[in-house]
């Protein structure tokens, strides 16, 4: 199934029918039309998978993939035009230019915490560019998978977009095969397999991975404001998204505080029992209950620690005083836990992140400008900063 499937979208591809710009427009507004139709079922599915809030949909997924829709409408006459180059000894009497091309085929291997944001969003790109795209839903999201298999040929050009649903098994035998991109949103383990499959084929790839986000939270700071922003993007989703905040670093004088402002902030989120709230997610499945229920021995909870193995839930938990270099620090938490680690000052931060891989994100939360400005330019392993400044 999967290799004919692949095999009809070349086939489609090579028949030209991508090249036109107002073939790939209707495509997009096809692509916003099933989004803004089956928002309901959307909700539903999202529901079962992970007990996601029927106000995060939209906010956390739907709203960027229409937003990714218009912008690509928007841009893509002046994205696909010719676009002029430099000319060198070698060209000088040649006329010059850089005309983008579509690749061919692209894999597109999605998420399960937002199957359809992190999934949709990159065919977006790849219907704008003139390429097909076998995409591939993460099994864990089930509902949301097959609900999307369901949905996308009744919109999109069946041949050019096919639907690929299965397990571990199905993602291998789609590696095996040639694709000329390969886009993956997920763990740094799996994306070692994706990338080694691609090597074969030299085929080029964009991962979006993941990482252990800091928090840095300075003495002089807002921190109830500062606290009511982690405390959001901590625990949202359960904790399950890639640019979470993972861990706190805070001198020992505002630990406390830091503690008690989170406290007060989930009572409002969620209320007195979060396990009630229909604003508060599930993890996905048993096996990564289990693993974050793994990290958190040998602690003793200052907010949170309750579980239900049944229904797959674990209240918002806050930790104080977690050893730097402990189990709870050496991978990505991806869950609502959320580890206080103590430094000295802003250097010690510093150093305390240099020394580990490179985060997805870092959250400075100080109101001193300069400090920001200097705590950005001494990290060196940080790819993307989101700076607060009160």
């Amino acid at each position: 199934m999967e290799r004919q499937a692949v095999q009809r979208a070349r086939e489609a591809f090579l028949s030209g029918r991508t090249r036109p710009l107002e073939f790939r427009l209707q495509q997009l507004h096809a692509l916003q039309k099933m989004i803004a139709e089956k928002e309901t079922e959307i909700a539903t599915a999202l529901k079962q998978d992970i007990n996601r809030s029927q106000y995060d949909t939209p906010l956390l997924e739907l709203i960027g993939i229409e937003n990714e829709i218009k912008l690509a409408v928007e841009k893509l006459g002046e994205w696909a035009a010719p676009r002029p180059a430099e000319k060198n000894l070698l060209t000088i009497s040649d006329e010059v230019y850089i005309q983008p091309e579509p690749l061919g085929v692209v894999l597109i291997v999605g998420a399960w915490n937002y199957p359809w944001g992190l999934t949709l969003m990159p065919l977006v790109g790849a219907i704008a560019a003139g390429n097909a795209a076998v995409v591939k839903p993460s099994e864990l999201s089930e509902c949301s998978s097959l609900l999307l298999r369901a949905l996308l040929p009744r919109y999109l050009d069946k041949d050019l977009y096919p639907v690929v649903t299965g397990s571990v098994s199905e993602t291998q035998e789609l590696l095996r095969l040639r694709f000329d991109h390969i886009v993956f949103t997920g763990s740094s383990t799996v994306a070692k397999l994706v990338m080694e499959a691609a090597a074969r084929h030299l085929t080029p790839v964009t991962l979006e991975l993941g990482g252990k986000s800091p928090c840095y939270i300075d003495k002089n700071c807002n921190i109830r404001v500062a606290c009511r922003r982690i405390t959001w993007g901590k625990f949202i989703n359960c904790g399950q998204t890639c640019i979470a905040p993972d861990y706190i670093l805070c001198e020992p004088c505002i630990q406390g505080r830091v503690v008690e402002c989170i406290r007060q902030t989930l009572l409002e989120f969620y209320g007195a029992d979060p396990k009630c709230s229909p604003d508060y997610g599930r993890i996905i499945n048993q096996r990564h209950f289990n693993r974050i229920m793994g990290l958190m021995e040998g602690y003793t909870p200052v907010v949170g620690g309750q579980s239900d193995s049944s229904q797959r839930y674990i209240a918002p938990t806050v930790l104080k005083d977690v050893p730097p270099h402990s189990r709870l620090m050496q991978e990505e938490i991806f869950g609502p836990v959320l580890p206080i680690v103590t430094v000295s000052d802003m250097d010690n931060a510093i150093t305390f992140i240099n020394e580990r891989e490179k985060p997805l994100a870092l959250y400075i939360f100080c109101s001193d400008k300069k400090q920001c400005v200097n705590l950005i330019l001494f990290l060196q392993s940080v790819n993307i900063h989101f700076v607060r400044k009160y």
